[in-house]
């Protein structure tokens, strides 16, 4: 066995992975990868130590192929220089009110605890910095300003149901936004929508639905000089699982850049720590 993954609690993915690393195993961790600071400094020494990769599962942009696409056409040069991503994400707490386990609250007990779950910011968070690090193409970035609420979950004091932060990098700008605030009548988790800007156009990637038009994701509207376009992705085929096969046997980071899977990491927990507590009137 050369591969050790992981969808644990998210607080004991990190410990994990270091010492699977120190067995001389790669690993792939679900998303969050570490949940602080003192777990991201001992994944980095370990990868230094041992030369193991270290993958996290940025599942939002690593399986959904329209995401995918999007970079592969901002390669091509298709919107010019990425200058600014913005990511919405919202999602739902309980789908169809009660989802596939039944019953109102069909979360774990770990999941309402920031300690454990990382708070929204480094949990659901994480996916969208790492995206506005690919199509920027940023090799550094500091949190401008971060904030957390919870609005309605009273029974879940330390839950946060809303976030969102400013980030700024070496070569672009993001803003993200997230929540637990999707409405049954949407019909899916959440309608997460990616906009990227460029110097010669902009992009918009609607990846789980298209309200009131279609129930598909993977929709991508593309607009430059010259023209308006929509393409639909589903047939379109994912790259990073034989990418990451191919990476743990040849040694290379094909499928994810390791420098920049941490940094989004990094981000994100710093974004957490930092975040702002906001209280809304009547919340």
């Amino acid at each position: 066995m050369k591969l050790v993954l992981s969808s644990a609690i998210a607080s004991e993915r990190a410990p994990l992975g270091v010492r699977a690393m120190k067995k001389g195993k790669d690993f792939l961790s679900d998303k969050p990868g570490a949940t602080t600071l003192e777990q991201l400094e001992a994944i980095r020494k370990t990868i230094v130590e041992t030369k193991k990769i270290y993958g996290i599962m940025y599942s939002e942009l690593l399986e959904v192929k329209a995401a995918v696409y999007a970079g592969e056409l901002i390669k091509q040069g298709a919107i010019g220089r990425v200058i600014q991503t913005i990511n919405i994400a919202p999602h739902q707490v309980v789908q169809g009110g009660g989802g596939e386990n039944g019953g109102a609250d069909p979360r774990p007990d770990w999941f309402w605890v920031p300690e454990q779950y990382g708070g929204i910011l480094c949990d659901i968070g994480s996916h969208q910095v790492n995206q506005f690090l690919y199509y920027t193409g940023c090799t550094s970035a500091e949190v401008v300003e971060s904030q957390i609420s919870n609005i309605n979950h009273p029974e879940h004091p330390k839950f946060q149901d809303f976030g969102d932060m400013v980030l700024r990098g070496d070569k672009g700008f993001g803003y993200v936004r997230l929540d637990w605030f999707t409405p049954d009548g949407l019909g899916t988790w959440g309608d997460g929508r990616l906009f990227i800007l460029g110097t010669k156009g902009y992009m918009e990637v609607r990846k789980y639905t298209n309200v009131a038009v279609g129930k598909a994701g993977n929709n991508l509207f593309v607009v430059d000089a010259k023209q308006q376009r929509f393409i639909d992705c589903n047939n379109l085929t994912l790259p990073f699982g034989k990418q990451f096969v191919a990476d743990i046997v040849n040694r290379t980071h094909t499928a994810q850049n390791q420098a920049q899977a941490l940094l989004a990491a990094e981000l994100v927990i710093k974004a957490q720590l930092h975040a702002k507590w906001i209280k809304l009137d009547n919340a």
